[in-house]
């Protein structure tokens, strides 16, 4: 973990979105994918399986990179998922991060 502690400009827009991926996403390294993905972006936030065969979570960052994440999460995934739909919910804007960094929840 390098970073002195680097913080994002205020007023960059931050966003916080919360989603849910459906499709064959459990058992194919789709929280490992994600969470690859969202490191590469500079985002933060977590993603779990869920007991339903889903995977959620909620990522926080640059409002451009989150759009960048939710297309990715949309349309990619990892390479043997197979994404019928991601759905999108309580998306706000956040002053501050409150994560420090992308976790895989179990």
């Amino acid at each position: 973990g390098a970073g002195g502690g680097a913080v994002m400009a205020e007023g960059e827009g931050l966003l916080s979105v919360d989603y849910e991926v459906f499709g064959r996403v459990q058992g194919v390294f789709f929280r490992k994918y994600t969470q690859g993905e969202a490191k590469r972006l500079g985002l933060v936030g977590w993603v779990q399986n869920t007991s339903h065969g889903t995977v959620q979570g909620q990522m926080q960052g640059p409002a451009d990179r989150v759009r960048e994440l939710q297309e990715w999460l949309r349309k990619v995934g990892s390479p043997q998922s197979r994404i019928s739909r991601a759905e999108f919910t309580n998306e706000k804007k956040i002053t501050a991060l409150e994560h420090q960094d992308f976790q895989i929840l179990k």
